[in-house]
C-alpha cells in the first residue's frame, strides 16, 4: 500500500508540468496568472480563511475537516477566481457530504451561500460526485450512472476541476466524468470553497491542491 501511495504521488507530481505544457492555448503565450501555483502549502492555511465553526486543521500535509456541529462549515480562498482549473486530492474519513464550490459569496457575518456552483464530493453510492449543484437551483447537471463509481470510498481521489465561463468540466482519478455548458449562469467569479455539509458528519480530508488561474480583469 505504501509503495502503491508513493507512485500516485509520482505520477501526480510528473502530471502539473505536462498538463501545463500540453494545454497552454498554442495561439498566445500564458498570462502571467496562468501558471500552476500551489493553494495549500501543507503546513498552515496561508491562503483560506474559514467560513462558520466548523473545524479545518493542517495535519500529516492534509487540510482536515471535521464537522463540529449541525450547521454547514467552509473554508474559502482569500483571493478570487474566474476562470480557472483546480487540481486537488481528496479522501473521506467519514460518510458526511462535502463538496468544492466555485464563484462563491456567502451572505454576510452566515454560512449561507448567496452564490456559487459546487462540485459534489459524497461517497455514498449514487450521490453524484462531480456533479453541479447551487446557484439557488438545486441540480444543475451529474454523471452518467456508468461513472458513479469511479469513486475511491476509502482512498485518495485525484480530482480536476475546469471552470471557465459557464463551462464545466470535472476529471476523478483520470477520468472525464462531467462536461457541462450551464445555458443559464447566474455566477461569474468569487472564492473557491471547500465545503462541510450540515448535519455533523462531515469529515474529510484534502491535499495537493494546485491552481490554474485563467483570469482576465
Amino acid at each position: 500500500m505504501i509503495k502503491l501511495e508513493a507512485m500516485r504521488r509520482l505520477i501526480f507530481a510528473l502530471a502539473i508540468p505536462a498538463l501545463l505544457a500540453a494545454q497552454t492555448p498554442r495561439n498566445r503565450a500564458p498570462l502571467p496568472n496562468e501558471q500552476w501555483v500551489s493553494l495549500f502549502n501543507g503546513k498552515d492555511l496561508t491562503n483560506w480563511s474559514p467560513v462558520g465553526k466548523e473545524k479545518w486543521i493542517v495535519e500529516d500535509g492534509t487540510i482536515h475537516g471535521v464537522g463540529v456541529t449541525t450547521a454547514y462549515g467552509y473554508l474559502e480562498t482569500t483571493k478570487d477566481y474566474k476562470d480557472f482549473w483546480l487540481s486537488l486530492r481528496f479522501k473521506f474519513e467519514g460518510d458526511g457530504n462535502s463538496g468544492v464550490f466555485a464563484h462563491t459569496r456567502f451572505k454576510p457575518g452566515t454560512v449561507d451561500v448567496s452564490q456559487g456552483m459546487q462540485f459534489e464530493l459524497d461517497r455514498s453510492p449514487n450521490h453524484h460526485t462531480g456533479g453541479l449543484y447551487g446557484d439557488g437551483r438545486n441540480w444543475i447537471a451529474w454523471p452518467s450512472a456508468e461513472y458513479e463509481y469511479v469513486l475511491r470510498p476509502t482512498d485518495w481521489n485525484d480530482m480536476l476541476m475546469k471552470v471557465e465561463g459557464n463551462h464545466f468540466v470535472c476529471i476523478l482519478n483520470g477520468i472525464q466524468i462531467l462536461d457541462f455548458t450551464d445555458p443559464s449562469p447566474k455566477s461569474f467569479d468569487g472564492t473557491i470553497a471547500l465545503q462541510l455539509h450540515a448535519g455533523g458528519g462531515g469529515n474529510i480530508r484534502f491535499k495537493d491542491i494546485n491552481i490554474r488561474d485563467m483570469s482576465q480583469r
